[in-house]
């Protein structure tokens, strides 16, 4: 007889997913990429990277993961501007949907542009990690995870800048890992979305990071994990490079109504690509 999660699994490439949509920094509202923009003309200028083979709300799977998918999402290219932020700055990114069966951890990471990032090669973006929570409690069945509590609060996560991280360009990338097909080789399904940032402060921590196509591979306890077992489900090791020592995990996560959609930030980074530092 099969389980709940196993079935879920079973049609998990039909359902809907999850899109990471729109974002917010310091109460400051920006659109973010929806695949459906590539059928408008101008497309809207976003600072989350394009991602317009996503209509699918499809993901990444672990035999992709040296693959330049992992990166930012299958095929996906620069975003077109870069949104102001500064060291310490909260982001609360806010994603469109997110299923109860797909639980996993939550992955923040940041790598230096050197540069503008709307033409930085990602292939060579080096990442260091700034954010991670996932197994909550194990006792309820399935467990509690980071994505329970970024579905009760309007399908939104918060994280913080570093507040010692030195100024510049930066990509932010954004990742659910969904496991609840894990059990079996090459099941689990990464979401990752990537944001260009422009961060300002006084920090001066430069931390070193890797490649995204080292982060995973298929057979890391973090990827390769059951959780469709009777509680409690087993502790789980979260995949993916150490949490750099200047990262602030763990932020308070709270529930706040969906953003009020003005556009006048959206327009405005329009004019931000002249103004971006090299």
């Amino acid at each position: 007889m099969f389980s709940l999660i196993a079935f879920v699994g079973l049609i998990s490439t039909v359902a809907a997913h999850g899109h990471a949509q729109l974002f917010v920094i310091d109460g400051v509202f920006f659109d973010g990429y929806g695949p459906q923009y590539q059928y408008k003309n101008p497309q809207p200028i976003t600072a989350e990277w394009k991602t317009p083979t996503v209509l699918d709300n499809g993901f990444v799977a672990p035999a992709a993961y040296t693959n330049p998918d992992i990166i930012c999402h299958r095929s996906a290219t620069n975003g077109l501007a870069a949104a102001p932020a500064k060291a310490g700055s909260k982001i609360q990114i806010y994603w469109d949907t997110w299923p109860t069966s797909h639980k996993g951890p939550i992955i923040d990471m940041l790598a230096n542009c050197n540069g503008p990032c709307e033409t930085v090669d990602k292939t060579k973006l080096e990442f260091f990690k700034i954010d991670q929570l996932a197994l909550l409690d194990p006792k309820p069945q399935y467990g509690n995870w980071s994505t329970d509590i970024m579905i009760a609060n309007n399908y939104s996560w918060i994280l913080e800048i570093p507040p010692t991280i030195a100024p510049g360009n930066y990509i932010l990338r954004h990742e659910i890992i969904a496991l609840h097909a894990a059990s079996q080789p090459n099941g689990a399904q990464n979401y990752p979305f990537c944001f260009n940032l422009a961060i300002s402060g006084n920090g001066t921590a430069k931390p070193p990071g890797v490649l995204a196509t080292t982060f995973y591979t298929p057979k890391d306890p973090g990827i390769l994990y059951n959780l469709d077992v009777a509680p409690p489900v087993p502790a789980y090791t979260i995949p993916g490079p150490p949490l750099w020592s200047g990262g602030v995990a763990g932020v308070a996560q709270t529930k706040s109504p969906w953003p009020k959609t003005t556009g006048a930030t959206v327009n405005a980074l329009a004019g931000a690509k002249a103004g971006r530092r090299g």
